[in-house]
């Protein structure tokens, strides 16, 4: 008789009624690959931005499995893979999906064994979260002194790049967030000055910022470049907020001579050993204590849609993670 497993699949763009779990075949893992019997599975912007078919032109179809990190346990490996793997606890990158399932399929060099302090959920509401932050920094060239605006900072990506932000030496790290009371979260995480959504509030916040990491695109991102100071670099990390007008950079045009700059960054451009050396350095803060990860709930696989009604409404500080 052949084993099956839950898995939760986009039976439809558009809502989160969309989702549905169905049973599959138990996956096999291939040549360089892994097989984790999931603990936890992260919640990320980007399953949402798929789900709503933001993304269908970009290759996702109906049928999709969202998802793309877990933390569990190995229990097989393919060819070409030492054998050791199997019963370590690790963290794993599953691509752009295929993590909403109860045993999931990794590329090795996408694996990595987890501090024994460190668990499962912990895990996954770093892992990713907190590389995009790092190099989303560097690709803006941040320096020590400098002020940073986190624009969407309640999300995980955002919850790190305060910290991060905070702990490398900024001078001021501003966020914009829907309420005081998440303001106060994040104050406590190393934000030093609370703006509402629209960057505007916080009567001693700068009047501009050398760095601004933006999560949340959108209709609005055009406006922040207002805020930004001489030589001030934008650096979009995400898209949670759909995309920006297709005329954006005319305002950057108008504002010429302050010589700003913009960019967009994925970690999909970082070599696998950098991103893997800079996750175990995080993994491993996490686990003394020295980085913060926030939880918003911990829910069942079954129970996704719920996930993604919350992470749709806005209602979601960190990260919420899915167990099997």
């Amino acid at each position: 008789m052949e084993t099956t497993l839950k898995a939760v699949t986009i039976q439809a763009f558009g809502s989160p009624e969309g989702l549905a779990v169905i049973d599959l075949p138990a996956p096999a893992p291939g040549a360089g690959q892994v097989l984790i019997a999931t603990e936890a599975i992260g919640v990320g912007g980007v399953d949402a931005v798929i789900r709503s078919g933001a993304l269908a032109a970009y290759g996702f179809t109906e049928g999709h499995i969202p998802g793309g990190e877990v933390a569990g346990t190995v229990i097989a490996v393919g060819d070409d893979v030492d054998t050791s793997w199997i019963g370590q606890r690790v963290w794993a990158f599953t691509g752009v999906g295929g993590g909403y399932v109860e045993q999931a399929i990794a590329a090795i060099e996408e694996v990595l064994p987890l501090p024994a302090s460190l668990s499962a959920v912990d895990a996954v509401t770093l892992g990713s979260s907190g590389v995009v932050a790092h190099f989303g920094l560097s690709h803006a060239r941040f320096a020590p002194g400098e002020s940073v605006l986190v624009r969407g900072a309640a999300g995980s990506i955002g919850i790190m790049t305060v910290q991060l932000a905070a702990h490398g030496g900024a001078g001021a790290v501003a966020v914009t967030t829907s309420s005081a009371e998440r303001g106060e979260r994040l104050r406590a995480l190393g934000a030093t000055h609370v703006l509402d959504r629209s960057g505007e509030g916080g009567a001693d916040a700068p009047a501009g910022y050398d760095v601004i990491i933006d999560i949340v695109a959108g209709a609005d991102m055009p406006s922040f470049f207002a805020k930004l100071n001489p030589n001030g670099r934008m650096v979009a990390v995400g898209a949670v907020g759909g995309q920006p007008p297709a005329d954006f950079g005319m305002r950057m045009m108008a504002a010429f001579r302050k010589s700003m700059s913009f960019a967009t960054f994925s970690a999909d451009t970082v070599a696998g050993p950098e991103r893997r050396a800079v996750r175990t350095e995080q993994f491993a803060a996490a686990s003394r204590g020295a980085l913060h990860t926030v939880v918003h709930e911990v829910l069942p696989l079954e129970q996704a849609v719920s996930a993604h009604r919350k992470m749709d409404a806005g209602e979601v500080f960190g990260r919420i993670v899915l167990t099997p």
